[in-house]
């Protein structure tokens, strides 16, 4: 039985996700914002819960302490995040959609690596075709889009952060047992993308007959089947997948060295929030 930690478990994907691997045996170790929904879930699911805000580093923080109590990590699933609406500045001094979606992951990830490492964990994280949508123009100088702020282009580079983060992973983890997966789960009906006034809010609350989505059920299986899946040879370390096939990604990082900027300047800000 593997313990499978879900970020963002309250609702949509992470929620059916966590359902699934339930039924399945695992045991699921459910974070969520929402305190009621969450408990609610951990009701059900007979599942243990943590409540964390992750617009909040000191929630991270001690998120990351309360997780060190269970002895094994077999994945970690950073599946929080969203879409935000006009420009907002966290109490940390970072910009919402960055944090919420990359920073906050990040940190969580890094205070966890001994034990994953220890458990030669999988760690996935939920990106999305934003990523190629919205992020080709990614500035590693300008994270806090403190420059023409719009809100898909910050979820889109956040996006693509989250791709980066998952290649840098693999790069300065691998030989230690880490296997780092992204993917894109699709245009799904919940509650995502409530937050923002952005057209993106039309694409996952429209009805049916004019926008094609996916229910959270089919979407979480995604998750699901990579969080199971044995690396190298359900899926490859260090890719993104849409619809289990790999996802090219338009942005062109050659060498990684992007992808090392992005490691070392999430490092630099977090040092400064301390």
């Amino acid at each position: 039985m593997d313990t499978m930690i879900i970020t963002g478990a309250s609702d949509g994907i992470g929620a059916a996700s966590a359902r699934q691997l339930k039924a399945h045996g695992h045991q699921v170790v459910l974070v969520g914002r929402s305190r009621a929904k969450t408990e609610a879930l951990a009701a059900e699911l007979a599942a243990p819960f943590h409540v964390a805000d992750f617009s909040k580093l000191a929630d991270v923080r001690r998120l990351a302490s309360e997780l060190e109590r269970y002895e094994r990590i077999d994945v970690l699933a950073n599946n929080a995040g969203g879409i935000m609406g006009e420009r907002q500045v966290t109490e940390d001094g970072f910009e919402r959609t960055f944090q919420v979606n990359h920073l906050a992951p990040f940190l969580l990830t890094k205070l966890l690596m001994p034990r994953l490492v220890a458990s030669r964990a999988r760690i996935i994280q939920t990106s999305s075709i934003a990523a190629n949508l919205f992020g080709s123009d990614f500035d590693v100088s300008d994270l806090n889009h403190e420059r023409g702020y719009q809100p898909h282009l910050a979820y889109g580079d956040a996006k693509l952060a989250n791709i980066l983060f998952t290649r840098e992973l693999h790069r300065r983890y691998r030989q230690e047992g880490i296997a780092a997966v992204a993917f894109h789960p699709g245009v799904v009906r919940s509650n995502f993308a409530s937050e923002t006034t952005h057209l993106m809010r039309f694409m996952y609350h429209t009805p049916l007959k004019y926008l094609v989505t996916i229910s959270p059920r089919r979407s979480g299986r995604r998750l699901t089947a990579l969080a199971e899946g044995k690396p190298g040879v359900d899926w490859q370390s260090g890719e993104v997948y849409d619809r289990n096939k790999p996802m090219p990604v338009r942005f062109r990082d050659e060498g990684g060295e992007v992808a090392r900027q992005l490691w070392e300047r999430s490092e630099t800000m977090l040092a400064s929030a301390l």
